[in-house]
Formats: structure tokens, C-alpha cells, sequence
């Protein structure tokens, strides 16, 4: 089995930033993608940004030039740089682990993102 476990979150100011990480540990088969998604109560979640093992990304529209999305494939980790944040932003983040076209896939338990003055 595979754990995430995301950290990073908190609360910030709209305009700030924050940098998220994501830590997976276990038996982790390559290749694979890692995903951040997000959701507020009373929505679906949300794909933020993904990023395959091979390097190739993927952002949601409300998000491009303000999100980066890196990883570390030897330490199995990977990040969200947010900047620019937005009230709107504000959701429970998660990371996400898949290969095999998503035949398999891991979830974290999720972190807190809270944009307000």
C-alpha cells in the first residue's frame, strides 16, 4: 500500500503564497502521476494540477500563472507552489498518487488552505 501525507497549508492573506508538499511512501510503481485537487464544502473536488513522472503538467484555468507544480521523483514528493492567492482558493487540498490509468490510486487525508484578511 501507498500513504500521502500533504503538509504546507495554513492561513494567508489574498496576494500571498504558500508552498504545499506531499510525501508518498511505500510500494510507489513507476511510471505514475501525481495530482493536488481541491474542494469546498458543498462542491466536487477539484483537479488543480498534475504532473507526470515524465515531467509533462497539466493546470486547471483558474489556476495557470499563479500555480507551480514540482516533484521529486527520488524522494516520492511532490509540491504546489502557490502564489497570488485568492479568497477564492480557499478549499481542503489534496494530494493524489496513480498509475495504470488510474487503475490505482492513493488519496492523503488533505490540508487546509484559508485566503482572507
Amino acid at each position: 500500500q501507498v500513504q500521502l501525507a500533504e503538509s504546507g497549508g495554513g492561513l494567508v492573506q489574498p496576494g500571498g503564497s504558500l508552498r504545499l508538499s506531499c510525501a508518498a511512501s511505500g510500494s510507489i510503481l513507476s511510471p505514475n502521476t501525481m495530482e493536488w485537487f481541491r474542494q469546498v464544502s458543498g462542491k466536487q473536488r477539484e483537479l488543480v494540477a498534475t504532473m507526470s513522472s515524465y515531467g509533462s503538467t497539466n493546470y486547471a484555468d483558474s489556476v495557470k500563472g499563479r500555480f507551480t507544480i514540482s516533484r521529486d521523483n527520488a524522494k516520492s514528493t511532490v509540491y504546489l507552489q502557490m502564489n497570488s492567492l485568492k479568497p477564492e482558493d480557499t478549499a481542503v487540498y489534496y494530494c493524489s498518487l496513480n498509475w495504470r490509468a488510474r487503475t490505482v490510486v492513493y488519496w492523503g487525508k488533505g490540508t487546509l488552505v484559508t485566503v482572507s484578511s
